[in-house]
């Protein structure tokens, strides 16, 4: 059995109550919202104080960041008083780990392109549970694109429905958020195969792409639950599949993960562990 086939006989995750899912999609896709709007009005100009590197030089925290964590925790304390945020700047609320669900927040993902100006970062929400995400928002400002997903419900961009369609990796291509020697490793086995590969900065909208039908696979190594969690949750119920760094599935993969196309997976998962 394929591991692509393995994935398609697994068992669904389980339900959730409907009137959760609800009031959680309308909150989250206000929120994310109001970061479009924010961060379409600043960036590429928040280079004043309050814009430092963090672990290095291309590792920013913003204003920015720092103001829409600040703006979604507290409308999540608000709505959602029982559940948890973990985020990027300011961590996790205790018993995160624990909770039956947690709120997971990456404020500006993609934010050394949103000091630049250059228009590929995104805002990320997602609501997850001990099976994986629940709820996932990405707001695209860029594009002018908000994406939204809740569990057994699909993916709507802006309003509209959206489904993966199973298609061959040739001629398509591969979103990429690797280390350098992956990258090394990755990269001429796609080409080979008449694959682009394609590393912008961003995790989040990566794996978006994959969803959209954009791309025909993403593969990362090196991300925080915060850069994905919102996207997987797009990716998944668009019908896309979910591995982890060894090939297997996880709806949310720590350390590494490949997200690809029905049809696709089996091809480019080949590529990836090729040299382990």
């Amino acid at each position: 059995m394929t591991v692509q086939q393995h994935l398609s006989a697994s068992a669904p995750p389980p339900p959730v109550e409907p009137g959760l899912l609800s009031r959680a999609l309308d909150v989250a896709g206000r929120l994310a919202n109001d970061a479009a709007e924010v961060i379409t009005a600043t960036a590429g100009r928040d280079h004043q104080p309050g814009a430092v590197a963090k672990s290095n030089p291309y590792d920013w925290v913003t204003d920015t960041d720092r103001t829409l964590e600040r703006h979604t925790r507290r409308v999540l304390a608000a709505e959602f008083p029982d559940i948890p945020v973990v985020g990027e700047e300011y961590g996790s609320d205790p018993g995160a780990v624990e909770a039956p669900y947690r709120w997971v927040v990456d404020p500006v993902d993609g934010t050394a392109n949103y000091v630049a100006g250059f228009p590929w970062c995104a805002y990320s929400l997602a609501l997850v549970d001990g099976a994986g995400p629940v709820v996932g928002v990405i707001a695209d400002p860029s594009r002018a694109q908000i994406y939204a997903a809740a569990r057994g419900r699909g993916v709507r961009a802006n309003g509209v429905p959206v489904r993966v369609t199973p298609r061959s990796p040739v001629g398509g291509l591969v979103c990429a958020e690797l280390t350098v020697d992956r990258a090394a490793a990755f990269t001429p086995r796609a080409v080979a195969a008449h694959v682009g590969v394609r590393m912008l900065g961003s995790s989040a909208l990566a794996v978006t792409q994959v969803a959209l039908g954009h791309a025909v696979a993403a593969v990362l190594d090196k991300y925080r639950e915060w850069d994905v969690a919102g996207a997987l949750c797009l990716a998944q119920e668009a019908g896309a599949l979910v591995v982890d760094g060894d090939g297997r599935p996880d709806r949310l993969p720590a350390g590494a993960m490949v997200v690809a196309a029905p049809g696709a997976l089996d091809e480019v998962l080949g590529w990836w562990l090729a040299d382990r």
